[in-house]
């Protein structure tokens, strides 16, 4: 099998291959069918933020490409969903100083997804990485599922210098706890190991 490929995308780009990617998430993800339209919404309108960038890795089929993972994000700022929840909850438990230090001048990691078949492979690595490289904020940060043991993506994380800002947080509307986590940028340079590895 040949070794996926990396690739930018633009805005363009991206809405136009946001149901091959959404075809990722799922395999990723295994969410209810039903989320999938209000998934598909929310990705259409992150890509009209600022500083929008995005990423995709395929393999190569005899008739063009198909993607197996993808990541992007934007630059957070308030009046973004996202954004306003964590801030306000970042006020409640450590201050105005503490939530400005982390979202102040942040970038977000919106989605970053590797199919299955895939993972394990240093894919969702060179994905974050790649986005995070030559960044002008000062950091970076997204949110995850929280569980026990640690997810292989939880571990990614750690392995480049995120850390829990929250943990077990239910965001409103119900679903499972994730974890917000932060790093400051430049990504730390961590050699690749086995446990680092998605």
């Amino acid at each position: 099998m040949r070794e996926p490929t990396l690739r930018e995308i633009d805005a363009r780009t991206f809405r136009r291959m946001l149901s091959a990617l959404l075809e990722v998430y799922v395999a990723a993800m295994n969410p209810p069918r039903s989320q999938l339209p209000g998934r598909q919404a929310i990705m259409q309108r992150h890509a009209d933020h600022p500083r929008f960038r995005a990423f995709v890795v395929e393999r190569r089929r005899t008739l063009g490409s198909a993607p197996v993972g993808f990541i992007y994000g934007f630059h957070g700022s308030a009046g973004q969903w996202w954004h306003d929840v964590v801030e306000s909850e970042l006020y409640a438990r450590g201050g105005r100083a503490h939530a400005d230090l982390w979202l102040g001048d942040a970038y977000e990691v919106a989605e970053l997804h590797v199919h299955p078949d895939y993972q394990g492979m240093g894919l969702g690595r060179k994905l974050l990485t790649t986005l995070c490289t030559d960044r002008p904020e000062s950091t970076v940060v997204l949110s995850t599922l929280d569980r026990q043991p640690e997810t292989p993506a939880h571990r990614l994380y750690r392995s480049v210098g995120f850390v829990d800002l929250l943990s077990s947080f239910e965001f409103p509307g119900g679903g499972p706890p994730y974890a917000v986590m932060g790093a400051p940028l430049p990504l730390a340079r961590v050699p690749l190991t086995e446990d680092s590895r998605t």
